[in-house]
């Protein structure tokens, strides 16, 4: 009869770490999960690579300092990934070690050492964002005149209404939408953080025509499918962003020399938000970001404001009349009619 070996400590602290230790008591996410999980396997298979094993036979020791060095700038060489990527999995490495220092001691010193390989600075690039015409452009470029336009429409309305997260549009339910007064949709974030942000009369209107064209009943039933009938995945959404963009900067070539993805459209909620006049703390509150410096970042990235800030201390002698921003007042109208 063959024997059959036994795991070895990598073995069952990465199979305690993903099965028990990240979902039941760090309460993490399974999107997060899946970046870790993805991190460990590229890990895995370039430490094996470079010392002629199999994964299989990899223990804690193969797994030291100087390969994980070596693995972080293959990432940047080899595969591309920017500084910013390189500590998303730096960090998912260092929290497998500080778990693994927690339930095996005994290699604590080989876990600290691990623990002390630092981040690298990574460049800050501007964020981009799309003008409020540059929306309108977007949103004219759909063809709602078949299911799957209709249904790209309501999607970009809503994101830019609640600036949600991609996923935590891909995760919207039926029960998670209020769309009677006031209307407003349940949103889970990082941390399963939850919150309430409110709708537009006229995005809770489309959203409720969107349901009864697909004969969504069941609460728990995703709210953005597939031609299929299957949840949009984050890859969908980026797909079909890029091709309404495409097609929008025919009329807006503005758009054309931007890095735009999903996530700029919640960088433009914001900036909306901020030119309309809502505060930083509501803004915070309404993106669903756990510290408020991280909405402050939005009043300094629109060129209208920063020309308002300079014509307000500019020398009166020397000023110039300046014709100003026609804000669109929507959000206010939504937020004095409750």
């Amino acid at each position: 009869m063959k024997k059959i070996s036994k795991p070895n400590t990598l073995a069952r602290a990465l199979q305690d770490f993903f099965a028990d230790h990240l979902p039941r008591l760090r309460g993490m996410s399974a999107h997060t999960i899946h970046s870790y999980r993805d991190c460990f396997a590229l890990l895995l298979r370039f430490i094996a690579n470079k010392k002629r094993l199999p994964v299989a036979k990899l223990d804690i020791e193969d797994i030291d300092t100087e390969q994980i060095i070596i693995f972080l700038q293959m990432l940047e060489d080899e595969r591309h990934n920017s500084p910013a990527t390189r500590n998303v999995r730096l960090s998912a490495i260092h929290v497998f070690f500080r778990y693994l220092a927690g339930v095996h001691p005994e290699h604590l010193e080989h876990c600290q050492r691990v623990l002390v390989i630092p981040f690298k600075r990574a460049f800050s690039r501007q964020v981009e964002y799309f003008e409020y015409d540059e929306i309108q452009a977007v949103l004219a470029s759909v063809d709602r005149s078949h299911k799957d336009g209709q249904r790209d429409y309501i999607l970009l309305v809503t994101m830019f209404n609640t600036g949600a997260r991609v996923q935590e549009m891909l995760d919207m339910r039926i029960s998670d939408l209020q769309l009677m007064k006031p209307y407003h949709v349940r949103l889970f974030g990082k941390g399963r953080k939850e919150r309430l942000c409110p709708l537009w009369q006229q995005t809770a209107i489309l959203l409720q025509q969107l349901l009864e064209e697909n004969g969504n009943t069941s609460p728990n039933e995703r709210v953005f499918l597939n031609h299929r009938g299957q949840p949009l995945t984050r890859f969908g959404v980026r797909y079909l962003l890029a091709k309404y963009c495409n097609r929008a900067s025919k009329s807006k070539p503005t758009i054309q020399g931007k890095r735009l993805h999903p996530h700029s459209m919640r960088h433009s909620t914001a900036v909306h938000l901020l030119k309309s006049g809502v505060d930083m703390v509501t803004i915070s509150h309404w993106l669903g970001h756990a510290n408020i410096n991280t909405t402050n970042r939005y009043a300094s990235i629109d060129l209208d404001m920063k020309r308002d800030a300079i014509n307000k201390i500019a020398p009166e002698a020397n000023s110039t009349t300046v014709a100003s921003w026609n804000a669109d007042t929507t959000i206010l109208t939504w937020l004095e009619s409750l």
